[in-house]
């Protein structure tokens, strides 16, 4: 009985926990890697992520390690944005501005409705699997990309996105005040 007991308890309990998927946005396509409009495309909408997680983190977070973090994605992706523009426009392109794809919307949304007191396990966990992702095709596209000026591009982008993804990791391995 008293076992029949512990695990009714144990079964109750774990349905009115929250659950919190911490959804990092999806990879780019592979076609992203070599070739230029999908390159341009999948690093505005990992640099639009990254500009608006980080605006949800700054209106959410009480931590001023994360603050300080979310403020320097914010100036960065921003730069790296004009810098991809600039260079696809360079190599004759005209790419259409960075739009969210549906899985960054909804890692958007997940922060959104995150609790003050989930949130900045939420928002880093979501930041390093998204940085891994972005320095993987910038990474990738430095090295075999179509296009001269992106590829420049992205090869000055890789330094920027390890030193988030540095960040990041001390973020989530508590190291937050050492920023």
């Amino acid at each position: 009985m008293k076992v029949s007991a512990l695990i009714a308890l144990v079964f109750t309990t774990a349905l009115f926990l929250p659950v919190f998927a911490q959804t990092p946005p999806p990879p780019p396509p592979a076609e992203a890697k070599t070739s230029a409009m999908p390159y341009v495309a999948a690093a505005g909408t990992s640099d639009l992520y990254e500009i608006n997680s980080s605006q949800v983190a700054l209106a959410k977070t009480q931590n001023p390690a994360v603050r300080k973090f979310a403020t320097m994605l914010i100036k960065h992706h921003q730069e790296t944005t004009a810098a991809t523009l600039k260079a696809a426009a360079k190599a004759g392109l005209t790419p259409p501005a960075p739009v969210l794809d549906p899985g960054a919307t909804a890692s958007i949304a997940e922060l959104q409705n995150a609790s003050a007191a989930d949130f900045d396990r939420l928002y880093i966990g979501q930041q390093i699997p998204a940085h891994q992702a972005a320095l993987d095709l910038h990474t990738s596209y430095a090295a075999r990309g179509d296009q001269s000026p992106l590829r420049m591009s992205a090869k000055a982008a890789v330094p920027i996105i390890k030193q988030h993804l540095a960040a990041a990791t001390k973020l989530q391995t508590g190291a937050m005040s050492s920023m």
